[in-house]
C-alpha cells in the first residue's frame, strides 16, 4: 500500500522546539593522505553540535552510534518522535553528535579505510534488533515489547531504520584506531566531555579516553560492545585487549594481547553468561580509572546475558564501574536499539538522572 506522506501528522506529538542558542557542523581527525594521483581527506569524522540556551551541565555529551549505524541513530527514532540528541538538548547539554571515520555522513572509502563488511538486510535487524521476540535465540527476547509499529506520517518503520545501517569497516583494530584518532581530535577542540556510546560504538569511549584521560569526565555505556576477550573469526579479529581491539594503557604494562592472562568468571545468575576476566593479580586501567563509567543494558537484547562482564572487567581493572539494567528502575521491555523504541525518553531521563548524581551533584555551570 501506497501511503500519502503528511509531516503535519506529526505536529500535534512532537514537544516544543530544542531551546537552542547555536547549532552546527563540521570535521574532526582530518588527516591528509597522498597518494600516486593526489591528496585525499582521510579519517574524518561528521560531528553535528547544538547547545541550549540555558545550560545545565558545564561539560558537553557526545553520542557515539553503533555498528553499521551513523548519528541519525539519535536525531529522531524510526517513528518520527525527536532522539535523544533533541532530548538531552532540552534537559540542557550541549550535545555533539558523530558519524564516526567510514560511517554515514563520514565517506566510506575501502581504498583509505580498508575492506567493508556487507550491509545490514531487513531480516538481520528483525532478528537482531526490531522483533528478537518473533525468533528468540536468546532468554530475554521473550521479554521484548517497545519496538514502534507505526508512524503518524504512514511511512514504514522499518524503512525508517534499515538505510541507515551501512557497511562498517571490517578490520576491527583499523577502526578502532580511526576512531580513536578521530574522538581525540574531537575532545582536543570541544574539551573536556562526556561521552555517551552504543554498541559496536562502545570502544570509542574506551579508547578516546585511553588517549585523552583528562578530558572525559564520564562515559556512559550503553550496550557497549562485548562481552571482554570477544573473539571474532576472519579479519574482524574481536577484542583481543579485552575491551579493544588495540592496545591500552595498562599498568603494568602489557605489550601483547597474550599477556593478559584470562579466567573465566561463573554466570551471576539465571540466563546469563559465564564472561571472561583477567586472572589475578589484574593489570590496571589507570587512564579510564579517573571519572565514573556506566553500562546501560535493556531488559530484552541479547546483550542482557552478557553485558555484566563488562563491568567486571573495568571494576577489576580498578574503574570506577557500575551496571544500569533498565528493568531494575522500572524500564521494561527494551532491545538492544534502546534509543529507537517506543519508550526511548525514558531510558533517557535513567541516563540524565544518572549523569546529575554522578557527575553532576554538587557541581553548577
Amino acid at each position: 500500500m501506497v501511503h500519502a506522506f503528511s509531516p503535519e501528522a506529526l505536529l500535534v506529538r512532537a514537544p516544543p522546539p530544542d531551546p537552542v542558542a547555536a547549532q552546527g557542523m563540521f570535521w574532526a581527525g582530518v588527516e591528509r593522505v597522498q597518494r600516486h594521483d593526489g591528496t585525499y581527506a582521510a579519517g574524518q569524522m561528521f560531528v553535528q553540535y547544538a547547545i541550549p540556551k540555558l545550560l545545565r551541565c558545564p561539560w558537553p555529551l557526545v553520542l557515539v552510534h553503533g555498528g553499521g549505524g551513523q548519528g541519525t541513530d539519535y536525531l529522531v527514532t524510526p517513528d518520527g518522535r525527536l532522539g535523544w540528541a533533541s532530548y538531552f538538548v532540552r534537559q540542557g547539554y550541549a550535545v555533539y553528535v558523530v558519524d564516526r571515520p567510514g560511517h554515514g555522513r563520514s565517506p566510506n572509502d575501502p581504498a583509505l579505510l580498508g575492506t567493508m563488511s556487507p550491509s545490514a538486510t531487513y531480516e538481520l535487524i528483525e532478528t537482531l534488533f526490531t522483533h528478537p521476540e518473533r525468533r528468540p535465540f536468546y532468554p530475554q527476547a521473550t521479554r521484548h515489547d517497545q519496538w514502534p509499529m507505526a508512524r503518524a506520517d504512514g511511512l514504514d518503520v522499518m524503512d525508517q531504520m534499515l538505510p541507515a545501517m551501512g557497511p562498517a569497516t571490517e578490520n576491527m583494530a583499523a577502526s578502532h584506531t580511526a576512531m580513536q584518532k578521530a574522538g581525540a581530535a574531537l575532545l582536543d577542540m570541544i574539551g573536556p566531555s562526556i561521552l555517551l556510546t552504543h554498541s559496536a560504538g562502545g570502544p570509542f569511549g574506551w579508547v578516546v579516553a585511553d588517549a585523552r584521560p583528562a578530558l572525559v569526565k564520564a562515559i556512559v555505556a550503553v550496550e557497549p560492545l562485548g562481552p571482554p576477550f570477544l573473539q571474532r573469526p576472519g579479519p574482524s579479529g574481536g577484542l583481543p585487549w579485552g575491551l579493544t581491539a588495540i592496545p591500552l594503557t595498562f599498568d603494568p604494562p602489557a605489550a601483547r594481547p597474550d599477556e593478559l592472562a584470562r579466567v573465566e568468571r561463573p554466570a551471576p545468575g539465571p540466563d546469563l553468561k559465564p564472561c571472561l576476566v583477567q586472572a589475578e593479580p589484574a593489570r590496571r586501567l589507570p587512564n579510564l580509572a579517573g571519572f565514573p563509567i556506566v553500562v546501560v543494558t535493556g531488559e530484552a537484547s541479547w546483550m542482557a546475558q552478557d553485558n555484566h562482564g563488562m563491568v567486571d572487567f573495568l571494576a577489576q581493572a580498578g574503574c570506577r564501574a557500575e551496571h544500569l539494567r533498565l528493568e531494575d528502575v522500572g524500564v521494561h521491555g527494551n532491545g538492544h536499539m534502546i534509543m529507537s523504541e517506543t519508550n526511548s525518553d525514558d531510558a533517557a531521563a535513567v541516563i540524565d538522572r544518572w549523569i546529575g548524581e554522578r557527575v553532576l551533584a554538587g557541581r553548577t555551570v
